[in-house]
């Protein structure tokens, strides 16, 4: 029996993001479990084919993958208008095609790196508990809410009061993360932890 007659057809739509530069092309299959943010084509060469491929076009600025979604950030200069049916039949084809979307070891290769760049240096005592319990309070309620716009928030660091965190695909460089940082997840932080002074955002 031929066992691509089996397959489900690949839907695809797309979703507006709080960001209008960026929006989210989302499917129905899984594409990455986890996340992987491309910046730069550099990084895409060494580890998406998809992403590499999405760079080539010429208003693609940054690709984002997560779960059954990507997330595409464009110059803005162009108008979705004008490229979202391409993007859209080329990413719908791609997946169709079974294509790589992320190399095996991206996310082993990526820990070492926010290591390296002490994201994970080790806390002690008291502190090391308010850590997780702020990386908790992220994960649980702020993460769902940030994926469902196409974007990823990731806890980079906690120093004398202040969290710093790391924003990703739809959510870096979009005008209203700045106002979710500040009223959302500050508060909340703020209101659960009452260590917390301030959390700051980094672009991931």
């Amino acid at each position: 029996m031929n066992p691509t007659a089996t397959k489900s057809p690949v839907m695809l739509y797309t979703e507006q993001t709080p960001n209008p530069e960026t929006l989210k092309f989302v499917t129905n299959r899984m594409l990455y479990k986890g996340t992987a943010d491309f910046r730069t084509a550099e990084l895409a060469k060494d580890w998406s084919p998809l992403a590499t491929a999405l760079f080539e076009m010429p208003f693609v600025q940054g690709v984002y993958v997560c779960n059954n979604f990507v997330t595409i950030s464009k110059e803005f200069n162009y108008l979705w208008d004008d490229i979202m049916l391409k993007t859209k039949a080329f990413i719908k084809e791609y997946v169709e095609n079974d294509g790589i979307v992320i190399n095996d070891g991206f996310a082993e290769e990526m820990a070492k790196i926010e290591e390296a760049n002490g994201v994970s240096y080790q806390y002690t005592g008291d502190e090391k508990e308010l850590v997780k319990k702020i990386k908790a309070l992220i994960d649980t309620h702020v993460k769902p809410a940030v994926e469902m716009d196409g974007g990823n928030i990731e806890f980079k660091s906690f120093d004398k009061g202040v969290v710093t965190v790391i924003m990703q695909g739809a959510c870096s460089g979009c005008p209203s993360s700045t106002v979710t940082l500040k009223s959302g997840i500050e508060g909340m932080l703020k209101r659960m932890v009452p260590e917390v002074t301030e959390v700051v955002s980094e672009m991931g």
